[in-house]
């Protein structure tokens, strides 16, 4: 009898039992095959290899909010244009069918990209925060926190292009404090924002039996905390990563594309 491969194990769990209550975590990998480059990934355009630990902080921000927006600014730019793939429509076909037979699904995302909502994705987490968001930087304002934002599409930044400086940082329309955009910066935590939704990231791995990565490279907080909550809840999981690698040898990994993978995984369930 030959050994089932690891894409045969996922599919296995998938339609078992387990299959019941599935969380889903994606990574800047997912997200590859469209055109965005990965953080710490080996594509030409990593981000990881352009000081963002340095500049994706509330420090830079506060010694130069001006850089700091023109930087995101840059870092969004890159995102516009940028369509969903194959991986991101199958994670949305997964999560209806789950819904039509009245299982459980929690789409976990760290990508600031808007593909998943485009490919159909709903009720998920972005726990990374959204590129198409600002939020204010005033605590308890009606655009700051611990739940305000606003589009970013209602954001004037004519100002600061023309001029950068503190001064010509972008203002609240309602109580004229700086803005920031709304992502999670490395120095800071995920309970900072009720958006992040990070109680509910950790109810949904506590009781998940099925746990599946994709894309990532296990390198942020997240990724640490989810694992850690399915080992201890005795969750199969698995990683879908073209490189193959295992961050721990309790976690399978299938070798292949998001963008092969899951396809062909949901059109078998």
């Amino acid at each position: 009898m030959s050994i089932p491969s690891p894409f045969e194990e996922l599919l296995a769990v998938a339609k078992g039992p387990a299959g019941e209550a599935v969380l889903v975590v994606t990574g800047a990998g997912v997200s590859l095959a469209s055109g965005i480059p990965t953080f710490r990934g080996t594509d030409p355009g990593a981000v990881w290899a352009n000081d963002v630990t340095q500049k994706g902080t509330r420090a830079y921000y506060r010694q130069s909010p001006h850089q700091s927006w023109l930087w995101y600014l840059k870092r969004f730019e890159s995102l516009k244009g940028a369509q969903p793939n194959d991986a991101h429509r199958a994670l949305a076909q997964w999560q209806q069918r789950q819904q039509a037979l009245g299982r459980e699904f929690l789409l976990v995302t760290q990508n600031i990209d808007t593909l998943h909502e485009q490919a159909g994705s709903r009720d998920f987490v972005k726990v990374h925060g959204s590129s198409d968001l600002a939020r204010c930087t005033q605590l308890t304002c009606t655009h700051g926190p611990p739940y305000g934002t606003l589009p970013m599409a209602e954001v004037d930044f004519t100002a600061l292009y023309a001029n950068p400086s503190r001064e010509t940082v972008p203002r609240c329309p309602v109580c004229q404090s700086k803005l920031r955009p709304h992502v999670l910066w490395f120095d800071e935590y995920y309970s900072e924002h009720g958006s992040y939704q990070f109680d509910r990231v950790i109810r949904q791995a506590r009781k998940s039996r099925l746990v599946v990565f994709i894309g990532t490279s296990f390198s942020v907080g997240i990724t640490a905390i989810v694992t850690e909550e399915a080992r201890i809840h005795g969750a199969h999981v698995f990683s879908i990563d073209p490189a193959g690698t295992s961050p721990s040898h309790d976690i399978q990994v299938v070798a292949e594309g998001a963008e092969v993978a899951l396809p062909r995984l949901v059109a078998s369930l």
